[in-house]
């Protein structure tokens, strides 16, 4: 046994060899270019420490911050078919599907989940638009539906987080008779007197901005948030003038009356739960609760008013 060749040298290897760094690690944002620390990004909400840009966060994560003590259930959705037309373009359709549920390790585009925040019971829907662009297909059509029967079953409000690319063009006109579909769905809500908000987050374009997306009671969306139909280089290429600065962002949509608030996502669930509570006729929040009276608390005796 050479003990130089087979302990010495391979232990001083592993001392001065190149430790790997997870690429995990940090992220650029993509406002103001700053690496940011992942823990740093995840304690803020996907926002920005330098700029306040925000970023984009997915639906499970989104829940775990919005539902009291991150506790949600998720609800059921039909399956559609898996491949209505069969559809190809470079890939198939079912598998630019498995890369996609593989990437973001999500069923689907939508996530639709039941629970509290600030101890009030709400229906949740959120997009996500890692997957495929958060495109609606059959399968968000029938999320939409489901939360709406949930919503009206439970007797509870419906707030719905938007962030599409518009229809998919995979499935075709299957695809744009969601809009409709959907429709349908959210005038359940409205003909049992029920709630229902929709935060529009970036981006929320074509189809999906022409249906659910802006029928809301309440219209809320994040800061710098585009949000518009036809995008702007569309827009710009069609008509050849150039747009006003911030054209189509939430900001210029609320100041032309398309939106009620403008909110960081930091405050939305602060805001979710006042506005919840209010159109539900339930009494104001309670931001904090007292502690548990102790053993000689308990025992001392009350007296009467």
């Amino acid at each position: 046994m050479n003990w130089i060749t087979n302990y010495v040298r391979p232990r001083i290897n592993s001392i001065f060899s190149r430790r790997e760094i997870p690429e995990n690690l940090w992220s650029k944002c993509d406002g103001c270019g700053t690496m940011l620390f992942h823990r740093e990004i995840s304690d803020n909400l996907n926002v920005c420490t330098n700029c306040n840009h925000h970023m984009h966060i997915t639906p499970r994560d989104r829940f775990l911050s919005l539902f009291d003590g991150g506790v949600f259930n998720e609800v059921a959705v039909p399956e559609p078919l898996a491949d209505p037309l069969q559809f190809r373009d470079q890939k198939r359709y079912p598998e630019r599907m498995k890369t996609a549920q593989k990437t973001t390790g999500e069923k689907e585009a939508m996530l639709v989940a039941t629970g509290e925040i600030g101890r009030t019971p709400i229906v949740a829907a959120a997009q996500d638009f890692s997957f495929m662009a958060g495109s609606m297909g059959m399968y968000v059509g029938n999320a939409i539906v489901a939360a709406a029967e949930e919503a009206v079953k439970l007797g509870r409000p419906l707030i719905l987080f938007s962030a599409a690319g518009g229809a998919r063009m995979q499935e075709g006109i299957l695809s744009l008779m969601q809009m409709p579909r959907t429709t349908v769905a959210i005038q359940m809500l409205k003909e049992a007197d029920l709630p229902y908000i929709v935060v529009l987050t970036h981006p929320t374009t074509g189809g999906v901005t022409a249906s659910y997306a802006m029928l809301g009671d309440v219209q809320i969306a994040e800061p710098n948030a585009l949000i518009c139909f036809a995008g702007p280089r569309v827009i710009e290429q069609t008509i050849r003038e150039k747009l006003p600065e911030g054209f189509q962002r939430a900001e210029y949509l609320l100041e032309h009356g398309m939106l009620d608030r403008v909110t960081d996502r930091r405050e939305m669930r602060k805001e979710l739960i006042v506005i919840c509570r209010m159109l539900m006729q339930m009494p104001p929040p309670t931001w904090g609760d007292l502690p548990a009276p102790g053993p000689e608390e308990a025992k001392m005796p009350q007296t009467k008013a």
